[in-house]
């Protein structure tokens, strides 16, 4: 098995719930606390060992490069005063990652999204985190991580993270049904999933959030997915294809989810960063 060293990144999004101010800040440069939102994303993948990263981007939002590019004048400026470590952290990521930047032509689904990161993909499977879902865990065990190592205990799979929710609101998220896998308890083979369903219809109350990893043949099955009501492909129609043939597992991940894609969420972020700050400065 070909070890897993891309993450994919789909940020092309217009971040419509943050009007007015995503009008001309891309909301993945959002700041919790004094990083941006897409910074944390980049941080959970190097932590899983993921050096290539792949961002599915618009030509609307030239920042997010800009962030993964050294600023030689800056650092200039900055040289010899009390405040020059505090660009380490992003040079340290811009020298010890890869990144690429693909522009996402309009915005049709996040199956359609993914399809754009294929000519980067050179290995059997891929990661793909969504920045809006900042998942927050212990002894750095990222939920990324997480999936890799049951990647590598069980190749040729491709894996969701899933959390309860409350089945009022099944109707935001991917919905899977499945059975233990193994007899292991965060386990699931999926055998369905279905994109928002109303509470009636939904199978079950597990809801797909934004961390994947992925087989790269789920590019064939994007390419077969029907498309839906405005033309948007979702990667949830790949994947059920790829639960039919029992290729699918889901993950209940060690950590907590935050969806900063809300106001609340993206304050009680700020709130959290901000708190496990200070635990750190004063033990």
């Amino acid at each position: 098995m070909n070890k897993i060293t891309t993450c994919v990144f789909p940020v092309a999004g217009y971040g419509t719930r943050f009007l007015p101010v995503t009008k001309a800040i891309p909301k993945e440069m959002l700041p919790i606390v004094n990083k941006p939102l897409i910074d944390y994303a980049v941080n959970e993948a190097k932590s899983g060992g993921l050096n290539n990263m792949v961002m599915v981007t618009s030509k609307f939002k030239p920042s997010l490069e800009n962030y993964f590019r050294k600023n030689i004048t800056l650092e200039k400026f900055l040289r010899g005063s009390s405040k020059e470590s505090l660009l380490d952290d992003i040079n340290y990521l811009i020298s010890n990652c890869s990144f690429k930047f693909v522009n996402q032509e309009r915005m049709l689904g996040l199956g359609n999204a993914i399809s754009y990161a294929e000519k980067y993909i050179n290995q059997e499977a891929f990661a793909v985190i969504l920045p809006d879902d900042l998942c927050l865990t212990k002894n750095n065990d990222s939920v990324i991580s997480q999936m890799i190592k049951i990647s590598e205990q069980f190749p040729g799979y491709s894996i969701v993270a899933i959390e309860e929710v409350d089945f009022q609101d099944v109707n935001k998220y991917g919905i899977i049904s499945g059975k233990s896998f193994h007899n292991q308890d965060r386990l699931i083979l999926v055998d369905d999933m279905i994109e928002k369903p109303r509470a009636e219809d939904s199978p079950s109350n597990l809801a797909i959030i934004g961390r994947y990893i992925l087989s790269k043949d789920i590019f064939d099955y994007i390419r077969k997915s029907e498309v839906s009501i405005g033309g948007e492909i979702q990667i949830t129609s790949a994947l059920a294809e790829l639960a039919k043939r029992k290729k699918v597992l889901a993950y209940k991940f060690k950590g907590e989810r935050i969806d900063c894609g809300t106001t609340d969420g993206f304050v009680r972020a700020n709130t959290e960063i901000y708190s496990r700050t200070l635990s750190q400065i004063n033990p």
